[in-house]
């Protein structure tokens, strides 16, 4: 099991993990939210932009079959 040293304090990576995923979760749908309100229901990404990245490697887990879908509360944790 692997562990974060922080302040002489040391907690296992899940652990990390677990309180992290929630906080990405909720930054994340906030600033998709910011940019729609912004942009109206289109908005654009330029390659060098990681979001565009991480959709181009998503299409290509999509293409090769490789492709795990959530339910809307296990996304949003909600």
């Amino acid at each position: 099991m692997s562990t974060v040293v922080e302040n002489n304090l040391t907690v296992p990576i899940e652990e990390m993990i677990d309180k992290l995923e929630p906080l990405l979760r909720r930054v994340v749908r906030e600033e998709l939210e910011r940019v729609i309100e912004e942009k109206g229901n289109i908005f654009h990404i330029e390659p060098e932009m990681p979001l565009y990245q991480d959709m181009q490697e998503i299409l290509k887990r999509k293409k090769a079959g490789k492709i795990e879908l959530y339910s809307e509360e296990e996304v949003w944790n909600e």
